[in-house]
Order: structure tokens, then sequence, then C-alpha cells
């Protein structure tokens, strides 16, 4: 391995502070009652969404001052924002009123045929079908449906902490793995497909029923340790509105589904997200205020995560190519929790003559700790900036997350290293 550059070990260094800055969180909101003179600055460095993008913005100043403007803007401007731009389109057609309104129909036609009571069953049904319907309308979408139906339905009363973070820790862990039975939909996923031609039937086969048998454990277990507390989420939330026109409703689905088809395209999604936003306007009574701030939070979080990211290759390669085929999975799960899943297993892309255990056991790895803290999956901050209202000081604290999703996460390994 050569020797790291300097430029290389700032961004780790900054890198690090930035994992140590999203379990501070609660510090500097702290900070912002105790210090009311500069509270709106402590409220920012206080929002985990701004965390990587706010480190980001110290490298890219290092990089101005140590390597220049040329070398610095070439560097920003070789970065992939795809995914982060992706998410926010993503985020913001799927949390509307008509497609929110879908899929909370959906979701109580099919509690109908479940053999539990109205409360238990949709519970279950938000922590199992949701995450694995990720798997056909992407994770982000997925995530970004789960969440804003557990803030309307469960957490619209007073419950425990101990319930919120069960149900958040079982909703990461999830949708991360329930993303895997098509190669399209999770992006540590969507990475490897192309370079390793794993199609649909390869993740069946390899990843997608270990991972439906995992969601429906995780789900059915919470729903039986909270069956107590639960059972208000049969109350169909009061109408204010007028039901939305299925027209409209088929409109918004149809967006929906172009932006995924284009998901590779940033220019095209791009373009229909913005017809999708005259759409709206003109027709505002069909639909509640758009989620643009927490989307717009989610992005500039992705985005300076892949900043940040990019100088981190000198030192995770080498971690996962010294691994063999059974330990990069362990190796893979715990790196995940301080990385972005796909960027790891982006790397293993890069690396030549890799055996087909070891690139399954790699990505296994890379789903199963995707619900760990709010680094470790793509969606995972899309979920956080719905719910965190819900939570004490606004905030999700992240050891409670990782606390939470442990026990989850213990039956993804035994799923795809038992199964």
């Amino acid at each position: 391995m050569t020797a790291p550059t300097t430029i290389q070990l700032i961004g780790a260094a900054l890198f690090g502070l930035a994992v140590l800055h999203t379990f501070s969180t609660k510090l500097f909101e702290h900070l912002a009652h105790t210090q009311p003179r500069h509270a709106g600055i402590w409220h920012l460095l206080g929002e985990v969404e701004v965390v990587f993008g706010f480190w980001a913005m110290v490298l890219m100043l290092c990089m101005y001052a140590l390597l220049g403007t040329h070398e610095a803007t070439a560097y920003l401007e070789s970065r992939n924002f795809t995914e982060s731009m992706f998410v926010f389109a993503i985020m913001v057609i799927a949390g509307t009123r008509p497609v929110l309104e879908l899929a909370g129909a959906s979701v109580r036609l099919v509690a109908r045929f479940v053999p539990l009571p109205d409360g238990m069953a949709m519970y279950f049904l938000v922590l199992a079908f949701v995450p694995l319907l990720g798997s056909f309308i992407t994770e982000p979408a997925a995530m970004t449906l789960a969440a804003l139906m557990l803030r309307d339905l469960l957490f619209s009363r007073q419950v425990s902490s101990k319930l919120k973070y069960v149900t958040v820790g079982v909703l990461f862990v999830n949708v991360s793995i329930g993303g895997t039975l098509t190669p399209f939909a999770a992006p540590p996923v969507l990475m490897v497909a192309t370079p390793w031609n794993w199609d649909l039937w390869f993740m069946l086969g390899h990843f997608g029923w270990k991972a439906a048998l995992a969601v429906v454990f995780n789900a059915a277990s919470a729903m039986l340790l909270f069956r107590a507390d639960v059972a208000h989420m049969s109350a169909k939330p009061a109408r204010k509105q007028a039901s939305v026109p299925l027209s409209v409703v088929l409109v918004h689905l149809l967006f929906l589904a172009l932006v995924v088809v284009f998901a590779h395209h940033p220019t095209v999604f791009m373009g229909l997200f913005l017809f999708f936003l005259g759409f709206t306007a003109a027709y505002p009574q069909h639909q509640n205020p758009l989620i643009l701030r927490e989307a717009l939070l989610v992005a500039f979080f992705l985005a300076g995560l892949v900043v940040l990211g990019g100088l981190q290759q000198w030192w995770l390669q080498p971690v996962l190519t010294s691994l063999d085929s059974h330990t990069v999975f362990f190796a893979a799960a715990a790196l995940t929790a301080i990385t972005d899943n796909a960027a790891l297993t982006y790397l293993g892309t890069l690396v030549e003559g890799l055996s087909q255990d070891f690139k399954i056991s790699l990505v296994a790895g890379a789903v199963t700790g995707g619900g760990l803290t709010l680094i470790a999956n793509a969606p995972n901050p899309a979920g956080a900036a719905i719910l965190k209202e819900k939570f004490a000081d606004n905030a999700i604290h992240p050891l409670g997350l990782l606390i939470a999703a442990l026990p989850p996460t213990l039956v993804a390994v035994l799923a795809f290293q038992v199964l």
C-alpha cells in the first residue's frame, strides 16, 4: 500500500470527526438552550443531516488551501451525486398525499387478510410489507412511506421511547435487507449488479428469500413485544379533505415509476421531477405541503458523505482485500456502521479477481449492517428526518438506534450465514 497523501490523511481525520459528530448532536442541542445568543449555529450543528455536509465543506476549504482552486474543483466535479439527487426526488414524490393515501389503503386492505387484531396487523405490515416493497419502488421510497405512516399512525399518540427506538431499529434494518429481492432497488446492490452481472434470479436465489424471512421475523418479533401498545394504529386518520381522484393518483404513480426507471440518469429524472412539481402546483387541492425541506437535508447529508467518502479508499480497500470470503461478511457489517454501505460494495467492484463467494459475503455484510447507524444506508437519513420530531430533543440518539438495531441485525446475520 502506498503512503497516503496529506489530503487523504486530512480526509480520513475529518471523516472520523464527522462520525463522532453524528453521535454528539444532543450536545449541540443542549448548547443551543444554554447559549441562546448563538442558538442558531448550535441548532444547525445539531441537525444530523447537516453533519457530513458541514465537514465536507471543511474538507473542500482544506483542499483549496493546500492544492489550489483547480485541483479542489476537479475533485468536487469528479464526485457522483446521482444518488443524492435521486433520493431527493423520490422522497418528495413518495411523500405526497396521493401516494400516501394509496399506500395506506393498500396496507389496510392486506391487513384484512392477516389473522391478527387490526392494530397489530398494521404495525406488522408497515415494518414488513413496506420494506419488502422497497425491492420494487426503491429503498428510499419505501423508507419514506413507512416513516410517514409510522409518524401519522403509531407516533400520533404518546408512546414509550422503547417502542420508538425498537420500531426505528427494525425499520432501518428491514429496509436495508428488504431491498435485496431485486438488483435495482438497494444502493449497495445497485453498485455491483451491472459489473458483476447479478440479475433478478441471482438476487432472489442468493439474497431475496433469506432477507424476506429475516424481515418477517423482525417485524413479527417487534409486533409481539409491543402488542399492547400498537392497537391505535387501526384507527384511520381523521379525513379533513376530500379523497384524491384516481386520475391524480395514477399521475403520481407514473412520475414515481419514471423516476425509478431513470434512476441512473439525473438529467432525465430531475427533468421529470420539475414537471411533477408543476403538476402539484396545478392541483394544490389534492396535495399536502411537499416535504422539500426534509428531502433537501437528506440530499445534503448524502452529498457530504460522497465528498468525504471519496478520500477513504486508501484505507478501506486494503482492509477489505486482506480478508477471506467468510470474515469479509462481518467486517463489511461492522464497517458499514461508520461508512455508507454502497461505498463499501463500490470499492469491491474495483478489485479484480474476487471469488463469487467473496462478492456475495461482501454485499450480504453491507446490507446486514445497514440499520446500525444513520450513515450506514442511504435511506436512513430520510426516515430519521421524518420521524425525529417525535423523539426527545427532536433527535434520534445514535446510541439508542445502535442498541435497538442490534437484535434485528443479528437475525439478518443468521439469515445470511446459516440459511
